[in-house]
């Protein structure tokens, strides 16, 4: 376990792997960006850093030594909602759902693109600033009034029915964040729906024609492919 000498203000990142390569490569392109970094190479060492280090993001690798990842963000949700991202060689679409309605905020798949993971990082940071900000939420040309419940695009008022918008509010408390079918049906809708995702789909496609500029590509509420669905942070 590793931690660099703390400087002022800078966002704080926990690396969870116990492969030696993994972590100095993702020490070498994080410090680059100016991130304060710690890291662990077991789980239990991770859950002692998660509660001593207080990170802004963790970087959780699945395939630990001593705790499967999963047990790990388990045991970290049970106290924190620090935005951890799951960096894993498992790709299977039921090992990215198992993960993320554990409590994952993202899933990246070994190997991975430098860019992508600060993107990804990026968002998570920008997401914790939004949970503690203003009640207005804001991406690019959507505003979402939390406090009017009243949706804007470009400054026009869009009418959304009461499904839509508790859908659009559930995104918005997780924005940036890749929520699962389940999720968003156990939220919505409640237990009875869990399988029936065509109910889900419907509702996505209206939300489309109504907030995004082109719904066959949209910018707002992207599509994670097998899994579920993003609100993007813009």
């Amino acid at each position: 376990m590793t931690a660099d000498r703390e400087p002022a203000n800078l966002p704080r990142i926990l690396i969870v792997d116990d492969e030696s390569a993994i972590r100095r490569f993702l020490h070498t392109i994080l410090n680059a960006e100016e991130f304060f970094l710690h890291e662990a190479e077991t789980g239990h060492a991770a859950l002692a850093a998660a509660a001593a280090f207080r990170p802004d993001v963790i970087l959780l690798d699945l395939g630990l030594p001593d705790l499967d990842g999963i047990e790990v963000l388990k045991r970290i949700r049970e106290w924190s909602q620090v935005p951890v991202i799951i960096l894993s060689v498992r790709d299977r679409e039921d090992d990215k759902v198992a993960a993320l309605d554990a409590g994952a905020d993202d899933y990246l798949s070994k190997p991975f693109g430098t860019g992508e993971l600060l993107a990804r990082i990026r968002a998570a940071l920008r997401r914790s600033i939004q949970e503690v900000g203003e009640p207005v939420f804001s991406s690019g040309a959507l505003e979402i009034d939390l406090n009017l419940r009243r949706v804007t695009v470009a400054g026009a008022e869009v009418q959304l029915t009461p499904t839509e918008y508790d859908i659009l509010r559930y995104f918005v408390s997780h924005a940036g964040k890749v929520l699962t079918h389940s999720q968003i049906l156990k939220q919505v809708w409640g237990l009875a729906y869990l399988e029936q995702p065509h109910v889900l789909r419907v509702n996505i496609s209206n939300l489309r024609r109504k907030i995004e500029s082109d719904p066959s590509r949209p910018k707002y509420i992207v599509t994670e492919p097998g899994v579920g669905y993003r609100l993007k942070l813009v």
